[in-house]
């Protein structure tokens, strides 16, 4: 076997709904890069996903090239890693109705995200919001990935898919490998800047709540100078400070240096001056992002060879998996 075959393949989706968030960026984006020179990477913009909610088509399409860009603004890297667009690649499509049949409707039922989603689109609650957990499912397992970059919100679908994949090959024989999560120990969750038990998030309807990665540095400073905090002054980390906790935890990610150091770094001093240093730490991490983004968009033709490419590569490893779960099921062979 190769080196390349010996490495374990990780795979990992983002919806194009909109700029990633900082909290997309330093839970998840901004280790895919990392990862791959050590594992085999496979990344989708997970296109499928998102029209579980009513989407504007057209914006629609131009979100999907622009994450598409952005992940590789963030580091992926075409040439290392299989970078792809899912409604690209039929596969997933095609998997996602075998593993259904071998999901429990209580399965789907007790799906957090349903429930909230449910809430927020009370006009709009439709059956692919509530299996689209299957479909991802698909994505993960027709790449037979052995671990899954997740934030602790999408740890309940991957234990789903770990369900699914054992409950397949108990019926018909070993297929799927059943994956691992992968889990930042550092930044995995980057709370609201207005509301720190909450988890930042696009859809916040307080626009102070939220950076986005492609904002300009005055943007960045001017939300984090606004960023909630407490009553008390001292920048320390701890559980009844979860504002400048929040804060403490981006800092320390964009700059490397750990919460001991901060504290002394600031001893001292005050919110203002924390906030300040935050924002500016945050604005220049993101600067050779937002460079590369801008550089990327304006080559359309190269992004559109990058995703065909990748998406050529991403159906070569994934119909020879779907083709086995066919067969296994009792699927007539079609060639």
């Amino acid at each position: 076997m190769s080196e390349q075959e010996n490495k374990k393949v990780i795979f990992s989706g983002i919806q194009p709904t909109g700029t990633f968030t900082l909290g997309n960026y330093i839970g998840a984006v901004s280790h895919w890069g990392k990862l791959q020179d050590e594992y085999n990477c496979i990344y989708s913009i997970v296109d499928m996903h998102a029209i579980t909610v009513r989407q504007d088509p057209v914006k629609l399409r131009q979100h999907t090239l622009e994450a598409y860009a952005l992940i590789m603004a963030c580091g992926v890297d075409p040439k290392k890693s299989i970078a792809f667009i899912q409604s690209h690649v039929r596969t997933h499509a095609e998997l996602n109705w075998i593993l259904a049949c071998s999901t429990q409707f209580g399965e789907l039922s007790r799906m957090t995200q349903f429930k909230d989603k449910s809430a927020k689109h009370p006009d709009d609650v439709n059956a692919g919001l509530f299996t689209y957990p299957v479909l991802m499912a698909a994505d993960i397992l027709a790449y037979k990935a052995d671990l899954v970059p997740v934030g602790v919100d999408q740890k309940q679908h991957l234990e789903l898919a770990r369900n699914v994949a054992q409950r397949f090959n108990s019926k018909y024989g070993e297929l799927f490998t059943v994956p691992e999560p992968y889990i930042p120990k550092v930044g995995a969750k980057v709370m609201s800047l207005q509301d720190p038990e909450k988890k930042m998030s696009k859809s916040d309807e307080n626009p102070n709540a939220c950076i986005y990665i492609l904002d300009e540095p005055d943007v960045i400073i001017r939300k984090f100078k606004r960023a909630v905090t407490d009553s008390d002054s001292e920048v320390r980390y701890a559980e009844d400070k979860p504002g400048i906790s929040n804060l403490m935890s981006i800092y320390s990610v964009v700059t490397g240096k750990d919460y001991a150091s901060i504290e002394r770094e600031f001893e001292g001093k005050g919110y203002g001056d924390f906030k300040l240093a935050v924002g500016e730490a945050v604005s220049d991490h993101l600067k050779p992002v937002r460079d590369e983004f801008a550089r990327l968009m304006a080559d359309k033709a190269y992004l559109k060879e990058c995703y065909t490419n990748g998406a050529q590569a991403a159906l070569n490893i994934s119909r020879k998996t779907v083709a086995k779960a066919y067969r296994k099921v009792g699927f007539v062979d079609s060639m």
